[in-house]
């Protein structure tokens, strides 16, 4: 018969439960200590991948240009939106992908501001 099989027919009750609570114990133990490692090397990969944003100061925002207050918007157009610290063109994505997503025609939907979350 197996060495192990006859030692865990000896084991009582109470050797059982210690057995089994040190074992569940290193999993655990390993398991904190794999977190840590995943936490650290995140660390050190996010510290590492942004080093040339980091170093390029952010452009001046130009202030908007106001908008012609006597002029009515065209027809179909919901108004103004404002934009807080993104292009022109990056806005006009945003709103067409929202748009689709939606199903809804451009033109049924309002913007009122755009913002880069940062």
């Amino acid at each position: 018969m197996n060495t192990i099989a006859l030692t865990a027919a000896r084991m009582g009750i109470g050797e059982a439960g210690i057995a089994a609570v040190l074992g569940y114990a290193v999993v655990f133990f390993g398991l904190v200590l794999l977190m840590c490692v995943v936490i650290l090397m995140g660390k050190a990969m996010a510290g590492t991948r942004n080093p040339a944003k980091a170093e390029t100061p952010a452009p001046a925002a130009a202030p908007a240009a106001p908008a012609a207050p006597s002029a009515p918007p065209a027809p179909g157009s919901a108004g103004e939106v404002k934009l807080f610290d993104v292009p022109d063109k990056e806005a006009a994505m945003i709103m067409a992908i929202v748009a689709d997503k939606m199903g809804k025609p451009l033109n049924e939907l309002r913007f009122k501001s755009i913002k880069e979350v940062k």
